[in-house]
């Protein structure tokens, strides 16, 4: 292979590297981007379900089939987490 070649086969290889580059620059940069500006935020209903006072429900039929364990929590006024 002489200079002249080995010239010529140099600037192909960097000029394709150049290529490769800008191109996935191009696709990858939005990318990169948009992950780093994300934000999270979090639903208000979620948060509003959660801090509602809990009421108790009285009715003759459902206290009939809790739990005394259950009905103390209720009785408490906490959120039931027993069946």
């Amino acid at each position: 292979m002489n200079a002249v070649q080995k010239a010529i086969t140099g600037a192909a290889v960097a000029g394709s590297l150049l290529t490769g580059g800008v191109i996935g620059a191009t696709l990858a940069g939005p990318l990169g981007v948009s992950a780093a500006g994300t934000t999270t935020t979090t639903s208000t209903a979620a948060t509003a379900a959660t801090a509602a006072p809990f009421v108790s429900n009285e009715n003759a039929t459902h206290e009939a089939g809790e739990s005394a364990a259950r009905e103390a929590q209720e009785n408490a006024g906490q959120r039931p987490t027993v069946p």
